[in-house]
């Protein structure tokens, strides 16, 4: 394992993320974006793809990538769970990248990576990674045909990578979502800021990717599931943050109620949580890095942080007080982001289940 320790670039990269979501995607707005039925802000999105670069932080410099790694991604995730902002990165950015580029893919990729386009992976957003390769979409007659429910970022996908069971097997093709055949429904979501929709397919025609479909699938998944940890510390992070300064500025029988200790010791047990879940998020984004334990340091930050991020935004909530109860606080909008992405690319328990298998433990 090297450094966890955030190093001078990522620190620059950070500051750069953090100051664009700041000046483009306050609460406010996104507040204000989620009410309408286009939530995703697609000029900021070409602003991070594009003049950023980060739409291709894990695609290698001669597929026109940034030849970084996940430890990269995770801090871009950690700002965006900060700010949940409604953008595709988790969709194209991670899991249709990482399965496109475990499938040896080079056309796709570099397309997505360019901030041309945008992807997402067919599969249901609760898939887990160790989850049996999906069967709901079959290869007839060298057409796609079958129906996919809760695909992440679907509702402004340009192309999809979709897992489908042909004559030999599991099989990863491409399709465009303008091709004949393609229906698209969105799907009323618990958290407003992540869109999901149901994909279905009748015969349509797409270009088969020629790896390891399965292997593919799986390094995708697990790829998003140890940076959506990150994200996921992201939210908790701002919800520590956030309550911290209001209990400290508002006053109740004449004292901020901050100073009373039982809340005093409510924040301490989250601060010490946000802080171990650092090092388990940091832990996963460098195993990825270096493809090294990345099974089981996955596990461990996908446990952790899915259900710390869910206890930061219920404290972040109760502490507020009435004013954390109205649409017009924010909180509610970190709640919704920590118990969906509690459920997204496998739920703690499953994650745990697995560690279990990974260190020999007994059932």
């Amino acid at each position: 394992m090297s450094d966890l320790l955030y190093g001078e670039v990522e620190n620059d990269l950070r500051a750069s993320v953090r100051d664009l979501l700041t000046d483009r995607s306050p609460w406010t707005s996104v507040l204000a974006r989620v009410e309408t039925d286009k939530p995703y802000d697609l000029e900021l999105w070409r602003a991070l793809a594009t003049e950023m670069g980060l739409a291709g932080l894990l695609v290698p410099e001669d597929l026109g990538g940034a030849g970084a790694s996940a430890r990269e991604v995770a801090v871009v995730l950690e700002e965006l769970g900060r700010a949940v902002t409604p953008t595709p990165f988790l969709g194209s950015a991670v899991l249709a990248t990482s399965a496109l580029l475990a499938a040896g893919d080079t056309e796709t990729v570099a397309e997505l990576a360019a901030g041309q386009r945008i992807g997402t992976l067919a599969v249901s957003l609760t898939t887990a990674p160790n989850a049996a390769f999906p069967g709901a979409v079959k290869v007839v007659d060298g057409k796609l045909t079958g129906r996919v429910g809760s695909v992440v970022d679907l509702e402004v996908a340009d192309v999809i990578v979709v897992p489908a069971i042909g004559a030999d097997g599991p099989e990863l093709h491409v399709v465009q979502t303008a091709s004949a055949g393609v229906t698209i429904t969105p799907i009323t979501p618990l958290d407003l800021t992540r869109r999901i929709a149901t994909l279905e397919l009748s015969g349509v025609g797409s270009r088969k990717l020629s790896g390891d479909a399965e292997s593919a699938l799986r390094k995708a998944l697990t790829t998003g599931a140890g940076l959506l940890a990150a994200e996921q510390l992201g939210v908790a992070q701002w919800c520590l943050d956030t309550t911290a300064e209001y209990v400290s500025t508002r006053h109740q029988f004449g004292r901020p109620i901050g100073s009373f200790q039982a809340l005093r010791h409510r924040l301490a047990d989250l601060w010490a949580s946000v802080s171990s879940a650092v090092a388990v998020s940091r832990a996963a984004a460098d195993a990825l890095a270096t493809e090294s334990d990345v099974d089981i340091a996955v596990a461990v930050a996908a446990s952790f942080c899915s259900e710390l991020a869910v206890l930061a935004a219920e404290e972040a909530l109760q502490l507020h007080g009435g004013i954390g109860m109205t649409w017009e606080h924010p909180v509610h909008l970190y709640l919704g982001r920590a118990k969906s992405s509690e459920l997204a690319l496998g739920t703690p328990e499953r994650h745990r289940d697995a560690l279990a298998t990974f260190v020999d433990l007994p059932a």
